[in-house]
């Protein structure tokens, strides 16, 4: 059994936050693999349990749950060592325990800690079968669906960027070993698909802000992943899995090696991962293709499926009416209709292709208890792919020059229609795309901590990180070589609404092509096109960190502790993105995207004061407070951003705590928000001036058909070409100001002593965000300019001749504010009901109360709480993501000895749809809502001497993901991404030594 003081330092570390997942479960039934590296991270620990050299499992409790996590041991001299890391390590006092906790930099015992802060160990990830922490995340509550992950294939570059609360990926600051990392130069986020799953030993997750003391980027919280160090055994760990449809087939495979050294003063320890996912093609999910585009009232229209961009030549003249299909071979003529279209779902990826590659060295060298040497090196190479159906065409845009639209002459030869006809059309003869990403990361770092004199602590490091990125499309084409081999010059080379006429004498030596049928091989092959885009963003980090838990004791009766913590940074960040020549020149047949170059410098410097003011007196066991402030200087502008948080913890007596916050952000806009590139994105959004979108709009579709009239198009005939994407501009703006922002928390924690092992704690938190930076939805934009209800919308929509939209201008701006609250609940319970048998129960639960959201400056306020965004959303226009009200996830174990099971259940409440603009009914649509859903999974473990064996079934029941009318995949991957490889089987074994 676990010792007294240990015991309630673990059921302190659970509770800690608004609640963990398997709290006081992790508490009473950690294994001591857990325990030892979770102290290895924090180099710290009391005196030496256990034999140099030696594995714990023979020593690991009885009661303990037998997942197969390495196993992990640290010396003696490795315990000495960690006196010096007081600053973001436990320390001893007195035979207390301390520890910290993201959130401060001071160490805190029983508990005295206000932020709500959710610590996930390293079995309750191994325990789901995660591949990628990304994978992980989606199951937690309080992680939205504003960043990226595997089931979104189209424009992700592979990477998977996480969020909390649906405030998006800018909004939150990822830590490894609580210092910054290296982002991802494409996707300006650390990928969490980059780093080894294997090798996290815990993850704390600060759900109120954290911008007083980890810098102005952290406006929702801060995500710190601690990695596993300072080992001195070593482990071997495979895993292999598959889905029920048999794809998706997944393996991995993990060492790790440690050894002491000079009397146990050194260590170097090494880790390696590989791993490697195979993807799922949407063609093998029955519910994801075909996909539906239109989603039309019941009893109205029939509804559309597949892309208006065909193998078949769509003809169109707007002044004669025309609208016919020309068959692939280039003469059969007919109406255009819905037979016509082309099922692209056939031809892309659902999941992404992934695979890992990681290597990490960690060493550490104690001189003396002054000085202790410490440095780390870690580096991943990752690839991704993915599959798209084959290119569209449409035209150019913007900046390019070469026709924005493709006008054949009524003289060409293989004309059959005797006018001018304007061509869109999809070049399957180039063959599909194929998005392939490789990524390698490094992220080293090198310090040294110690003990200064009289309880003072320092901590100075220095962190360079750099990441390059290379994307690699197939299959994109040429837009100058497709006008060559069909024979068609500009008569004005410099302007994009230039007439085209017909000019054998630029076709290649082996002739022309017909631009209404397939090209040969030959034509085909001189049209393609394959592209390659680089990016670079390098960190260079500096730090100095001071603490002192015990400065003085407050001079009075019952007065604690007074803690003090000081700290300096500076910081230098740096991107490039360097698209192909081809596509920056706009001469490519693919999105348009300029070249992206920027950075910054910042100088921060951050205090911290923590003062028990009463402990152990009548209604106070416990009353602490808790003072931060961080003020930063950007290069990128004179003003000075000032933060700061207050915060009270309060325990009348050992069964209970009452605890607040409230605190500050002020973030100055990133590189990309400020200096990315003008691009081109096909965002989810409709065309109100379709014939079958402008009824949709109730009492406002006259507004909107006379508006459309003024612009010259005539909604009973006019149909929208690519029905269910608008062509998006998006881009930097150097002229953004910060957002300004507010936090605040209160709620408390329940340990009951006559209950042992029960946790509950319930938390009110509330955002507040003021002059946010993001870029308008399409549909948005659209909806403004046409209903009337924002006229200013209308200039930044460009429209071609024959009224198809050409671009919506979105670029970044501050757009207004956006206000969030809600509820958390966490439950956790653990008892011995038997001998050999204990059960355990943890539930983490969060209700949304309120999200609005202001899109322009002085604007109404638009409620986003329980809406399905099927077509993007404020936070991320691009991709379908829920707000749900209610989320909860839930585990139940059971443990017999060295047999564990565990049960895990994730709930997702029911959604309405909302177009960015307003929630469907039934008038509107078909479908306008969708259900609840459960995801139920199961895990057996087993502990046998040196080995430890696991399998699981993630999605028991199979469940299929519930449709959306994404325009995509037929739901939104964002929310409902765990659903999508269907039931998925694992095994994975383990063997320590």
């Amino acid at each position: 059994m676990l010792n007294t003081s240990r015991r309630h330092l673990l059921l302190c570390a659970s509770i800690l936050g608004v609640g963990t997942l398997s709290g006081t479960a992790f508490a009473a039934s950690t294994t001591q693999s857990e325990q030892s590296a979770h102290k290895a991270v924090h180099h710290k620990t009391t005196a030496s349990k256990a034999a140099k050299g030696s594995t714990s499992t023979a020593a690991a409790p009885a009661t303990a749950s037998a997942v197969a996590v390495p196993v992990t041991t640290t010396s003696s001299g490795a315990r000495r060592r960690s006196r010096a890391a007081a600053l973001e390590t436990p320390s001893v006092s007195g035979g207390t325990e301390r520890m910290v906790v993201t959130g401060s930099a001071l160490a805190s015992s029983n508990n005295q800690n206000a932020n709500p802060v959710q610590i996930v160990t390293a079995k309750q990830i191994q325990q789901t079968g995660a591949t990628t922490l990304s994978d992980f995340f989606a199951r937690i509550p309080s992680i939205g669906g504003t960043g990226s992950n595997n089931a979104e294939t189209n424009g992700t570059g592979g990477a998977a960027c996480t969020d909390i609360r649906n405030l998006g990926s800018n909004r939150v600051l990822v830590l490894i070993d609580g210092k910054r990392a290296t982002l991802n130069g494409q996707s300006n986020c650390i990928d969490l698909n980059a780093l080894p799953v294997q090798q996290i030993a815990s993850v704390e997750i600060l759900k109120d802000g954290g911008s007083e003391l980890y810098g102005a980027d952290a406006v929702s919280g801060v995500i710190n992943i601690k990695m596993r160090h300072d080992l001195s055994d070593g482990n071997i760990t495979i895993r292999g899995g598959i889905t029920g449809h048999g794809d998706n087939d997944t393996g991995m495979i993990s060492a790790y090696k440690g050894w002491n050294f000079d009397h146990d003063k050194g260590n170097l320890t090494l880790f390696g991962q590989y791993m490697t996912q195979g993807g799922v093609l949407q063609r093998d999910r029955g519910w994801a293709n075909p996909v539906q585009l239109s989603d039309n009232p019941v009893g109205t229209l029939p509804e559309t499926f597949g892309s208006g961009y065909s193998n078949y030549t769509h003809a169109q003249n707007g002044t004669t009416g025309l609208s016919a299909a020309v068959a692939p071979d280039g003469k059969t003529v007919s109406d255009w209709g819905t037979n016509n279209r082309y099922d692209y779902g056939r031809h892309q990826s659902l999941l992404n292709q992934l695979q890992n590659a990681s290597l990490s060295g960690d060493f550490h060298y104690e001189f003396n208890r002054h000085a202790n040497l410490y440095s780390n090196v870690m580096y991943s190479h990752r690839t991704s792919s993915t599959y798209m159906a084959a290119e569209a065409f449409d035209g150019s845009v913007p900046p390019s020059t070469l026709p924005s639209v493709l006008t054949v002459p009524a003289n060409d030869p293989n004309n059959p229609f005797g006018q001018d006809v304007d061509v869109t059309k999809r070049l399957t003869e180039l063959g599909d795309r194929r998005d392939e990403n490789a990524t390698d990361t490094v992220t080293a770092k090198v310090g040294v901590n110690g003990e200064i004199a009289y309880g003072w602590n320092y901590d100075v490091s220095y962190t360079y990180g750099s990441n390059m990125s290379t994307d690699h499309t197939e299959n994109v084409g040429s837009y100058t070589n497709l006008l060559n081999a069909y024979g068609l010059q500009q008569t004005d080379p410099s302007n994009a609404s230039s007439a085209l006429v017909y000019n054998p004498s630029v076709c290649p030596s082996f002739g022309c092509s017909n631009p209404f049928g397939t090209m040969g091989s030959q034509a085909a092959s001189y049209v393609n096109y394959n592209t390659n885009t680089h990016s670079h963003y390098q960190l260079r980090d500096w730090n100095l960190r001071i603490n002192n838990n015990h400065v003085t004791t407050m001079p009075w009766k019952g007065g604690g502790d007074l803690g003090i913590a000081l700290g300096f940074e500076h910081r230098g960040e740096q991107l490039t993105n360097t698209p192909d020549e081809l596509i920056s020149s706009g001469q490519s047949l693919t999105n348009t995207v300029l070249p992206t170059s920027g950075g910054f410098d910042v100088t921060e410097g951050y205090a911290e004061a923590k003062a028990t003011l009463l402990k152990n007196v009548f209604l106070a066991k416990d009353l602490t407070v808790d003072v931060q402030g961080r003020a930063s200087g950007y290069s990128t502008t004179s003003d000075t951003a000032k933060n700061w948080k207050a915060s009270i913890n309060w325990a009348p007596t050992r069964d209970i705590r009452f605890r607040g916050t409230i605190g500050t952000s002020y973030r100055q806009p990133n590189v990309y928000e400020l200096y990315g590139g003008q691009s081109l994105s096909y965002n989810l959004a409709n065309d109100p001036c379709d014939a079958g979108q402008v009824g949709t709009y109730g009492a406002a579709s006259a507004a909107v058909a006379a508006t459309c009239a003024k612009q010259g198009i005539n909604t009973f005939t006019f149909h929208q070409s690519g029905t269910g994407q608008v062509p998006t501009l998006g881009g930097g703006n150097a002229h953004l100001a910060p957002e300004i922002g507010r936090t605040y928390t209160f709620g408390t924690i329940i340990t009951p002593r006559w209950i042992p092992n029960l946790s509950i704690s319930g938390e009110f938190w509330h955002y507040s965000v003021n002059h946010t930076i993001s870029a308008l939805p399409t549909q948005y934009i659209l909806d403004g300019c046409y209903t009337g209800t924002s006229p200013s919308s209308c200039n930044t929509i460009n429209r071609l001749s024959n009224g198809q939209i050409n671009t919506v201008s979105a670029i970044n701006q501050n757009t207004g504010a956006l206000h969030e609250s809600g509820v958390d609940f966490d439950f956790d319970y653990r008892i011995r009901v038997a001998r050999h048998d204990v059960l355990s129960v943890s539930n983490n639960f969060q209700y949304l109360l309120n999200y609005t959201q202001q899109m322009v400056p002085g604007g109404s306020f638009t409620n986003y709480t329980g809406a399905l965004l099927y077509a993007g959303g404020p936070n991320n226009p691009s991709a379908s993501y829920g707000i749900p009200r209610v989320r909860d996830y839930a585990t139940f174990g059971w443990t017999h000895g060295a047999f564990t099971a565990t049960y895990m259940v994730q709930f997702i409440g029911g959604m309405r749809w909302n177009n960015q603009s307003e929630f469907l009914n039934s008038t509107t649509a078909g479908r306008y809502k969708t259900p609840m859903m459960i995801e139920q999974d199961l895990t057996l473990a087993y502990r046998w001497k040196k080995w430890n064996f696991e399998s699981g079934i993630n999605n028991i029941t199979n469940k299929r993901p519930p449709f959306v009318a994404s325009g995509v995949d037929n739901s939104a991957g964002a929310t409902y991404g765990s659903f999508y490889q269907g039931r998925y089987f694992f095994l994975q074994a383990g063997l320590n030594f």
